[in-house]
């Protein structure tokens, strides 16, 4: 594998963190400087990068911005289309337009088929772009899921609208209620369990409303940091 090291690397495209440029050179150069390392015959898709994110590569990069910094990082993990794409924390410095037209992009590798491996503490962004989900605690990977089948198996958020109000009790002593909150007619749970039960209680009063909402993919991490992956504090 020692052997074959420069070439597996020109097949991976490494934005980490914290990275640094060569304060000298513009964009341009450097991106030539990586067509020569990787075998890239032209810049065309470095260019359309460029136009999408809006990144300058006509200026020494100590003339640049964070944000505009971030911009040549990303452009040159990705312009060579590598099979691989490993991005850490990676839309740090850019405005919203910009950080929404990179989604798009990292979209768009994904559909080709090609492999990301994305870190990002914002979670909507894993939860918009990623097939699978990888939850790290304390060191270790604690979890990888489909990110859709990690929400469907999470908590629900309920809330309950009643024409009047109600013993909110029984519903309280149902498995799998947690935080359960009675103001008047409404009544608003957290729920780790199966919604059936809920629906029979709920039924022998004159319900006026009723949410189920999904959990983000935030409030689930959450779970794993504090302790509650089973939903029982265990």
């Amino acid at each position: 594998m020692l052997r074959e090291s420069v070439r597996i690397r020109a097949r991976v495209g490494n934005l980490p963190g914290q990275f640094a440029l060569e304060d000298r050179m513009t964009g341009e150069r450097l991106l030539r400087f990586f067509t020569r390392l990787r075998g890239v015959g032209d810049l065309s898709y470095a260019y359309e990068l460029a136009e999408r994110l809006g990144a300058d590569l006509g200026r020494p990069m100590r003339r640049l911005s964070r944000g505009n910094k971030q911009k040549i990082g990303l452009i040159q993990a990705m312009f060579h289309k590598p099979p691989l794409l490993i991005l850490d924390e990676t839309t740090g410095g850019l405005d919203p337009l910009v950080q929404e037209e990179f989604l798009e992009i990292v979209a768009e590798t994904r559909a080709e088929g090609r492999t990301v491996f994305f870190s990002s503490h914002v979670l909507s962004e894993v939860e918009r772009v990623s097939d699978r989900v990888g939850i790290i605690r304390d060191g270790r990977l604690v979890d990888v899921e489909p990110t859709r089948s990690l929400v469907d198996k999470a908590f629900r958020h309920v809330r309950l609208v009643f024409q009047g109000p109600v013993d909110a009790r029984p519903l309280a002593a149902l498995p799998g209620v947690k935080d359960l909150k009675s103001d008047r007619g409404t009544i608003s749970f957290i729920l780790y369990d199966d919604l059936d039960e809920v629906v029979k209680l709920a039924a022998k009063h004159r319900l006026l409303a009723m949410d189920y909402e999904w959990p983000s993919l935030e409030e689930i991490f959450l779970t794993y940091y504090g302790g509650d992956e089973g939903g029982d504090g265990s």
